[in-house]
């Protein structure tokens, strides 16, 4: 299986869906096309991934390729292919199929619940979470429910946490792929995005780490493996 990573920012870390991948023995091609990497102009691989980014959605001024890797999540769909659009990319996803980006929503950061809709436990990646679970946030931006969308998951703050679309594409706004390995080097590297918005961030995130960490651990990794399994169906 050939699968069509696609990266927003720098230093992306595929975090447990890359552990998923490897475990699955996934030939992986990524590309970087907000610094110049050309994108495939159809459904070309067997499974699309789009992660996570800075920008918004619709910031196509900046990053013209935005909308052509919003327009590949639906030919994926189409094409009756596996798509998984993570933080930015599930708001991608949501572009891509119809719905509407949200912008400029207060800030949702660090481990909270996510809670599965009646259909969200009957999903096979989402019904992993049980009756809650806490995942780590980092965004500010989130989507409305395209029309042809099943909603998931939702937290707190954000209605619209998990959607499916058809059977295989699934836009989730929450960072399940984000481990506390992943965790922990974002607060060491970014600190300076981090605490404007929340200060106290140093302090808390060893405790919450060790206890709300290793269960999203456990969660993300459970999730990842089961797309893993439906991009290979």
């Amino acid at each position: 299986m050939r699968v069509l990573v696609i990266d927003n920012y720098a230093d992306t870390e595929l975090g447990l869906v890359g552990q998923a991948l490897a475990e699955a023995g996934v030939d992986i091609d990524r590309r970087h096309p907000y610094a110049g990497d050309a994108l495939p102009g159809d459904a070309s691989h067997d499974a699309l991934v789009i992660m996570g980014g800075p920008q918004n959605a619709l910031d196509d001024a900046r990053f013209p390729y935005l909308p052509h890797a919003a327009a590949l999540t639906r030919a994926y769909t189409q094409a009756g292919k596996a798509v998984l659009g993570i933080c930015l990319g599930s708001q991608l996803v949501a572009r891509g199929h119809g719905g509407r980006n949200l912008l400029g929503r207060p800030i949702e950061f660090g481990w909270h619940p996510v809670t599965p809709t009646a259909a969200g436990r009957a999903d096979p990646l989402l019904a992993h979470l049980g009756a809650a679970a806490p995942l780590f946030h980092w965004h500010f931006d989130s989507f409305d429910l395209p029309a042809e969308a099943t909603h998931l998951a939702s937290s707190a703050l954000t209605p619209h946490q998990a959607a499916r679309i058809g059977r295989r594409t699934y836009a989730i706004q929450f960072h399940f792929e984000a481990g506390t390995e992943v965790v922990g080097g974002w607060t060491r590297d970014h600190l300076d995005w981090i605490t404007p918005h929340t200060p106290d961030w140093p302090l808390r995130h060893p405790t919450e780490a060790e206890s709300l960490g290793r269960a999203a651990d456990a969660v993300g990794l459970a999730m990842a493996r089961a797309w893993v399994a439906i991009a290979a169906g």
